[in-house]
Order: structure tokens, then sequence, then C-alpha cells
């Protein structure tokens, strides 16, 4: 979004909020008295902030609102308002002021208080002042509250204890709200399970780590990563059958995640010398979800069967169909090793530079925010999400 547009946005609640409050205190019979000068203040200064804003001088107008505001101090949204775009603007020091004086007004109503004190939370939240904001959000979840007063301190108390690595907190905090409430959550639940199954998994404690598996598959039985987990710790045991039926079952559920399941597929049908029934789940999967990783494991056992000529025509056909960096860079490589001796100068020059191609590209990149890179993040290091970062796709990737 283009920074104009993001100015724009943030000043618009502030401009709302100080039209509301100059409207209602025109409005209002029982400020007649008042003294005229400054309500003719606050509408000259509410005024030229609309000026501004409609000249785009955007800090100009916010300077405005903020002296309108001091005219009419009896505006709490206003106030709430001019917090948060100091907050988004990054001045989270202004905004904490700004609630901490709310909170010190004798004249509060409760449903303004508590949106005060969700405000303040934020705010702590927001300046990485982690402990501050769950001891208040947490005083808060002891009163009585609405219904979205406490989801949304639930929420923000579970974004917090995920960002200090609290996962257990958070997903006790999350067993507090209705399975509704939850919905929204269920992916980022199943990954903190993966967390602590991962730590407990470290520990050798095994049966913890399948038990926060389960409990992962409870929250949101589609995620890849469960699959994935409940695969490696049955190969840690030599279960070899087991483990499959684990993958495969992680390939139903995303399919986009397949190149990294073939690795240990073939690792477990190696240990059960069965290579035929996974050449025969790799082409089934090729009709399904092709990917170039299947494909290159496909043109691999052609080479050992039937030899490199066969495997190098099965992939030239495959590219024709579905092209990609990877699967180009193979082919040369058979050409190199197995072609004729007076091409192999030149092929070794092109494989260098299509190698360092492959090499400067990304594999990974999150569908929500874009962020790329050559490691699978199962929390975006960019926008926060969860699981979704996932295999480049295309002439790229796979």
């Amino acid at each position: 979004m283009l920074p104009e547009v993001q100015n724009y946005l943030l000043i618009i609640p502030l401009f709302l909020a100080v039209a509301a409050g100059w409207w209602l205190g025109r409005r209002d019979q029982r400020r007649k008295q008042l003294a005229v000068r400054p309500r003719t203040d606050m509408s000259r200064e509410y005024f030229a902030g609309l000026d501004y804003l409609l000249n785009e001088r955007t800090d100009e107008a916010i300077e405005s609102f903020i002296r309108a505001l001091e005219v009419n101090s009896d505006t709490i949204p206003a106030h709430l308002a001019l917090a948060k775009l100091f907050r988004r603007k990054g001045d989270v020091d202004r905004a904490i002021q700004i609630h901490q004086n709310l909170l010190a007004r004798p004249d509060l109503k409760r449903s303004e208080f508590l949106r005060v004190q969700m405000a303040l939370a934020r705010d702590y939240d927001a300046v990485g002042l982690l402990d501050r904001a769950e001891n208040l959000l947490l005083e808060l979840l002891k009163q009585s509250l609405p219904k979205d007063t406490a989801e949304n301190a639930r929420k923000l108390l579970i974004r917090i204890y995920e960002k200090e690595g609290e996962w257990q907190q958070a997903l006790d905090t999350a067993v507090q709200m209705s399975a509704e409430e939850r919905k929204s959550l269920k992916g980022s639940l199943a990954h903190y399970c993966c967390e602590l199954s991962e730590v407990a998994r470290a520990n050798g404690d095994l049966a913890e780590a399948r038990r926060c598996l389960k409990q992962a598959d409870g929250f949101d039985n589609s995620v890849f990563r469960v699959a994935l987990l409940k695969a490696k710790i049955a190969i840690g045991q030599s279960q070899w059958r087991q483990a499959i039926r684990y993958l495969k079952q992680g390939i139903e559920r995303e399919p986009v995640f397949i190149s990294e399941a073939v690795p240990l597929l073939k690792e477990c049908y190696q240990a059960l010398g069965n290579s035929a029934e996974l050449v025969n789940y790799l082409r089934q999967c090729m009709t399904e979800t092709a990917s170039t990783t299947v494909m290159l494991a496909l043109a691999e056992d052609l080479a050992e069967e039937r030899g490199p000529y066969v495997a190098g025509s099965y992939i030239t056909e495959e590219l024709k169909k579905r092209p990609s960096v990877k699967g180009f860079n193979r082919l040369i490589d058979l050409h190199i090793n197995y072609g004729a001796e007076s091409a192999r100068d030149s092929l070794r020059v092109l494989r260098g530079l299509t190698g360092q191609l492959e090499y400067s590209k990304p594999v990974y990149r999150c569908h929500q925010c874009g962020y790329s890179g050559k490691l699978l993040h199962w929390h975006c290091p960019s926008c926060r999400r969860w699981g979704t970062t996932k295999p480049i796709q295309g002439l790229e990737g796979e």
C-alpha cells in the first residue's frame, strides 16, 4: 500500500471522531454555559485540519485535529482515535500517555474504561512491554466482561504468549474460549502443539510428543506439519509402514508439500526394500499433483532400471508439460555424464549458469505477505502468520 494512502487511512478515524465531537458539542444544549471562544477555536482547528487533509498535507491535518482535541477534551472516542493514530505511526509513548490520562479520569463509564484498558494493552504489546500487557489482560479477564471484549482480550493474550514462546499458556488460554471463538485460531493452535511436540521429541519424551500431535489434530486436522512430525517420530522408531501412512496422510492434507515428503518416503521404502511400491505411488502423485521433486525421483528410478537415456527422455517430456529450472539442471547433468564428449565443455558452462540461477532463487514463499527464502518457516518471519509459507511452484520451483 502506498505511504500516502496509509496516511489517509490512519487519520480518517481521528477526523471522524473530531467531527463527531464537534457536532455533538454544538448540539448539546448544556454546553451553553461554556465560553464561546473555546468552541470557536475548536471549529477553526477542525476546519483547518479538514482543509489540510483535502490538500494532502497530512502532517498539518493531524496537528490541527490534535489542537481541536485539546479544546474539546471531553470527547473520549476522539482521544482513543488519536492514541491509535500515534501507535500506528510508531509514537507509542504518546499513545500510552493518552490512555493513562484517560484511565485517571474519575468520570469514565465502565465500557469506556474497558476499551481504554484494551487499547493500553495493545500499546504495551506494540512497544514490546509484553509483561505489562500480559498482566493488564489477565486482570481484565478476572472481571465479568462483555463477550466481545473477553474474546478480544484472550486473542491478544494468546498473541503475546506466542511472541514469548509460551505455547502451553497460549493453549490454556484458548481452551477457555468457545469453539466458535477458537475457529479463527485453529491453525495457529495446531502449530503451537507442534512446537511443544518438537520440544518433547528433542527431550526424548515421545509419549508427550505424540500427545501434543493428537491435540493438534483436535484443533485442525488439515495441517501437513502434524502428519510430518508423526512420520518423523515413527521413522525414529523404525516404524516404516506407520511413517508411510502418516506421510501419505500429510500429502492428502496439503498436496503442495509433497516435495517435503518424498525424501522421507524414499527412506522408508528403501528400508522395507520395496522400491516398486514407491514408484507406483509416485506415478499416482504425478497424475494428481505434479511436482518436479516427484518427477526427478521417478527419473532416478528409470536411470537405475533402464538407463540414463530413458531417464533423460522422461525428463524431457515432463519438462515440456511443466518446465522448471531444477528439472532442466538435472537433464543437463545427465547429458554431461552420459552425452557426447564434444558437447560436455559447453554443457558445463551452461550448467554453471543455470546452477547459479537455481541457487540464487528462494525455495519457499509466504502466500500471505510474499516473504521468500530457502528455509521452510512454519511461522512466517515477516507477517507472523502460521502455515502460510509453502514450496514455490512453477518455473523457479516445483
